[in-house]
């Protein structure tokens, strides 16, 4: 693993680390998960190999990353303080996103130093899957699925808290002149 690999791994597991401390939820709460993941995107994802069953493998790693994102977003505590939306990543959340990022870190790490290059390829020949660039291409888009339906799980579940703070002011308001 390069430098620039392993800093973008740490960045994005102390993203989540970051939301065990309650924060408002602002723009830069989705901007800074979501520019990370592009940049890892942009910088490791050439092509999404077709051929074999690489559409198979990319598909697994995918809903992998979406039921990490998912579960780890309905996991994510959401309130409202006044008029602010409060988040704070439970338990569960960080340990779902560390499990799936360090996941990831694990499996490169062992193919480039822990002798599992010949048996991704063995397991690759057997299982019709072209190359490396497939298990690239599924770890990236399963770090981006993961990013991608946690944030929309989190911002589905704050759009509820934001309405029922809007329905519930002109409520009370009407109270008290009554």
């Amino acid at each position: 693993m390069t430098a620039t690999e392993w800093i973008t791994d740490i960045i994005l597991i102390l993203v989540v680390f970051r939301q065990l401390r309650e924060g408002r939820l602002d723009l830069k709460s989705f901007l800074i998960p979501l520019g990370i993941v592009a940049f890892v995107a942009y910088m490791y994802l050439d092509t999404v190999p077709t051929g074999g069953n690489d559409l198979v493998l990319i598909g697994a790693l995918v809903s992998v990353g979406a039921a990490l994102g998912v579960t780890g977003g309905i996991c994510t505590r959401i309130r409202t303080a006044g008029e602010h939306v409060l988040i704070k990543a439970g338990a569960v959340s960080a340990i779902l996103w560390v499990a799936g990022m360090g996941a990831r870190m694990a499996f490169q790490t062992w193919v480039e130093y822990g002798g599992g290059a010949d048996d991704v390829a063995r397991f690759s020949i057997t299982h019709h899957i072209t190359g490396d660039q497939a298990w690239v291409a599924a770890f990236v888009l399963m770090a981006l699925t993961e990013v991608v339906t946690r944030l929309a799980a989190i911002f589905i579940r704050s759009r509820s808290h934001s309405r029922t703070r809007t329905v519930a002011a002109p409520a009370a308001a009407f109270e008290r002149t009554a």
